[in-house]
């Protein structure tokens, strides 16, 4: 782990309204990740066969490097601003990985009120190892929302 990563508390705060659940609670789908040299065109197949919005990219040691918006994509692709070939590293969002940026580590073990805490501000988050070495799943909103529904907990 990093020296700016933040890792998952262990113990879950007084008047959790997630009753101390941990993202492995939510039983997210695995990962679906692209590699960098992947072709837009099958970018862009495969997030629709999966319905996935948002697709983490990942490098040639499945380190991940940034995402694809699918919506932003397919408008380029519409309008003749990217080529079926294009690879996906030319129009992905990359991770901003300096020193002086904070990184949220979000593993299977973190609490669902950290979720809920860093997606306030981002639009999904990928669940790795505590090695920031693989990426195991991508949780967003709508998973957490249902999560929610599903166990009653509002």
């Amino acid at each position: 782990m990093s020296s700016n990563a933040v890792p998952a508390s262990s113990t879950a705060p007084l008047g959790d309204r997630y009753r101390g659940a941990v993202v492995e609670d939510m039983q997210l789908p695995p990962a679906f990740a692209l590699p960098a040299s992947e072709a837009i065109s099958r970018a862009v197949e495969l997030a629709y066969e999966r319905d996935f919005s948002h697709i983490p990219v990942l490098d040639r040691n499945r380190r991940p490097l940034g995402y694809l918006d699918v919506a932003s994509l397919k408008k380029k692709w519409e309008t003749g601003q990217a080529h079926p070939d294009d690879k996906v590293s030319k129009f992905m969002s990359k991770f901003n990985r300096s020193a002086s940026e904070h990184y949220t580590l979000i593993t299977p073990s973190t609490p669902l009120s950290e979720l809920e805490a860093f997606l306030e501000n981002n639009i999904f988050a990928l669940v790795t190892d505590y090695g920031r070495k693989f990426v195991l799943g991508v949780a967003t909103p709508h998973d957490l929302q249902t999560f929610v529904s599903r166990r009653g907990l509002y």
